[in-house]
């Protein structure tokens, strides 16, 4: 009996980080490192969320509504005080309903310099489920809001919590976007396909190298989530001679603005900053439209 070869997504081809030929970043770099700053709303009552304890039973679930919007009122300032302090533009993940419900954050993000990519609408939902139109109708609300609220259309995007349909890179090349953050398959961007040839490229984003699964799921304390970053951009800063490569490094406010964990973030951000002069500091949306040209 023959065997079938397994579904693939057919989006891009295997080809090995060994057989790249990419041009090193600008001035020279050959190690691009950006962080993604995730601003999150979500709903009071209802629907998804990252949890620091068990939720109970009935809803209202105060106590993980509430630590998770620490990180806007008080984690996202004291983090973006950092940024400035190290002059260092991230990409800022947007729900828009941060619109309705903190919309100095968004503003003060803008006034920074700092690249505003579409997040969705609230992380308390997932887009992958939803039919053709719906999602659409989601992604063109969501460039359109940020447009009219901020001045500028996102060119990204990352959905909450990765949720993807089979048609979400098509139904973002068609609806303006220029990349995804979704994958986390390669150390290097990468074009992928889309139905109507629409260029879409696709930024590495982290799934390691990210506080969500470090700190809530497997648990780890603020100086050891710091050891990581530093030992992934010691280890990535080598791996690089040979080849261009880019570092991400995912953060959430409500947990990286606690601050014994700011603490160890700053020392760890620090530590990157002191090699400015090796690497491109950046943002997604400037390493995408790089490897566009």
């Amino acid at each position: 009996m023959p065997f079938i070869p397994p579904l693939h997504h057919d989006r891009f081809d295997y080809l090995p980080i060994t057989r790249r030929a990419l041009p090193d970043w600008p001035g020279g770099a050959r190690l691009a490192v950006y962080i993604g700053f995730n601003l999150e709303h979500f709903a009071f009552g209802e629907g998804l969320g990252a949890r620091l304890a068990p939720a109970l039973p009935n809803q209202p679930d105060v106590l993980n509504y509430a630590w998770r919007e620490y990180g806007n009122r008080v984690g996202a300032w004291r983090c973006l005080e950092l940024f400035e302090q190290l002059q260092w533009p991230v990409g800022a993940l947007i729900n828009t309903s941060l619109y309705d419900h903190c919309p100095e954050l968004v503003a003060a993000c803008v006034q920074q310099g700092h690249e505003l990519i579409g997040h969705g609408h609230t992380n308390a939902e997932c887009q992958g489920h939803l039919p053709e139109g719906e999602e659409r109708a989601l992604l063109q609300h969501c460039r359109e809001r940020m447009l009219r609220e901020s001045g500028v259309a996102p060119a990204g995007w990352l959905s909450p919590w990765i949720s993807e349909s089979a048609l979400t890179p098509d139904l973002l090349a068609e609806t303006g976007y220029r990349y995804t953050l979704n994958w986390c398959h390669d150390d290097q961007p990468l074009p992928m396909r889309t139905r109507g040839g629409q260029p879409l490229w696709s930024v590495p984003y982290p799934q390691e190298l990210n506080d969500i699964p470090a700190i809530v799921a497997r648990q780890m304390d603020a100086p050891a989530f710091a050891q990581m970053i530093i030992d992934q951009f010691d280890e990535m800063l080598q791996q690089a001679q040979a080849q261009p490569l880019v570092m991400g490094i995912a953060l959430h406010p409500y947990l990286v603005g606690q601050p014994y964990r700011l603490r160890h973030l700053r020392r760890a951000l620090q530590h990157i900053a002191a090699h400015r002069s090796q690497l491109w500091l950046t943002t997604p949306g400037a390493i995408a439209q790089h490897v566009a040209r």
